[in-house]
């Protein structure tokens, strides 16, 4: 738990969201499970780069799928930092080890089945019990290190689209 919580020390903050809606499938992107942004998902980055804006964002990571990246992407814009994609796959102590270099405060965009596994081993607790459901696109977990320990925030964002 120490070496999660040391993780944290380089950074102000870490924001860690799911990617915004995603389009469904359609004959243009039928074969593909990587899919663009929906209309909805596209308001709800640009609404992710409006709330995070002036947080001291100095990193943003990101899988490298078109609907991470396109999340991440407006911040990234807005702030002129770019997008260091990790892989999914990798284990979740090298993303740590990339976030304890980061400086300032960090964004972590990932999927509906990563997003708890990021928020759980970086406080080195069980915060957020199990994946998130595949309809849920606005929750926003927020990691910071206190003196008295992490500090754990859940928050909402944006409208619900169904």
């Amino acid at each position: 738990m120490f070496a999660a919580l040391f993780a944290v020390g380089c950074s102000d903050k870490i924001y860690i969201v799911r990617h915004a809606e995603k389009a469904t499938a359609s004959a243009g992107n039928m074969m593909s499970s990587d899919v663009p942004l929906s209309e909805a998902g596209v308001a709800r980055a640009a609404l992710l780069r409006d709330l995070l804006r002036n947080k001291g964002i100095q990193s943003i990571y990101s899988t490298n799928t078109l609907r991470t990246r396109s999340t991440a992407l407006p911040l990234s814009e807005a702030l002129n930092v770019p997008i260091r994609l990790y892989h999914p796959r990798d284990t979740l102590q090298q993303l740590v080890a990339l976030v304890r270099s980061s400086k300032g405060s960090v964004l972590l965009v990932g999927h509906s089945n990563t997003v708890d596994d990021l928020v759980n081993t970086i406080a080195g607790k069980n915060l957020v019990p199990a994946d998130l459901p595949e309809t849920v696109y606005d929750r926003m977990f927020i990691l910071s290190k206190k003196k008295s320990g992490m500090h754990f925030q859940q928050k909402t964002f944006g409208k619900v689209y169904q």
